[in-house]
């Protein structure tokens, strides 16, 4: 099979958009070399002190492992309550399904200003009857996001469910299995990879969530992009674009990784 090629036309067009795109990315890294207390270019005086920083104040280590138990804990649980859900509406397909689904999908579409007042209030609210789930704790943090990020998982499981067929259920229905094995054992293995999918933008979608974080929490709980976005409303730290140009290269890293585990995969064993 012949295959199709871009030209060099097209070849020098994509990379300069690409480039185009990465600009203000790449405009990052200079800056996180200044020896100034500010954000500017360095003028050749480059340091590496806004590196050292990250990993000598303790502050910006906190902040970075509650981004992480935040994001692990809110997509593990908005996964299996997104799943519970299409699950339900896949099998049992009640009057109301496309109104119950509506329901759900409602902070996605929903302005942010929105949600996070309601969020804030509603935390506000459990902070006197509980100190688990409450305003700026991990708890109320993590449920704040869960409410933000559902939707997506269930947007991603729905897709899945749309290309199961019918007739695998049916057939173990018809062989007996009970509702435990029907959905442990024939229904969840043919979306697993949606889970997965799910699962990962979850994770994503909670580690950039600021909007919300920033009307739930104060002083107790400050996660990574919050930390970042302290630095740069009361001192302009330019050690946040030190911590930005590692995590861009983090991302590089794993795309570089993926890609070279296709390109393998696509010539095959040598």
């Amino acid at each position: 099979m012949t295959r199709l090629r871009p030209g060099v036309i097209a070849t020098l067009l994509s990379s300069l958009v690409a480039l185009f795109l990465l600009m203000p990315l790449i405009a990052v890294v200079p800056v996180s070399f200044t020896s100034r207390r500010y954000l500017s270019l360095p003028n050749g005086d480059w340091s590496w002190r806004h590196y050292q920083l990250l990993f000598e104040n303790p502050e910006w280590g906190h902040s970075l492992m509650t981004s992480v138990q935040v994001g692990v804990l809110a997509s593990v649980l908005s996964v299996a309550l997104a799943t519970a859900f299409c699950v339900g509406i896949w099998l049992l397909r009640p009057p109301f399904a496309m109104l119950m689904t509506g329901f759900v999908l409602l902070p996605m579409v929903a302005p942010p200003v929105v949600s996070s007042l309601t969020l804030f209030f509603f935390l506000t609210q459990l902070s006197q009857w509980n100190s688990l789930i409450a305003y700026d704790t991990l708890g109320g943090v993590v449920l704040a996001h869960m409410v933000m990020v559902v939707p997506y998982a269930v947007v991603v499981l729905m897709v899945s469910l749309s290309q199961v067929d019918r007739r695998m259920d049916l057939a173990a229905q018809s062989m007996g299995a009970n509702l435990f094995t029907r959905i442990f054992g024939v229904i969840l293995p043919n979306i697993r990879f949606g889970m997965l999918g799910a699962l990962f933008l979850c994770f994503l979608l909670s580690w950039d969530e600021i909007g919300v974080t920033l009307f739930v929490t104060s002083v107790e709980t400050i996660t990574l992009p919050r930390r970042m976005w302290m630095g740069l409303r009361d001192n302009v730290d330019p050690a946040i674009a030190s911590i930005s140009v590692l995590l861009i290269l983090v991302v590089t890293l794993v795309i570089l990784a993926r890609a070279a585990h296709l390109w393998r995969k696509v010539r095959g064993p040598s």
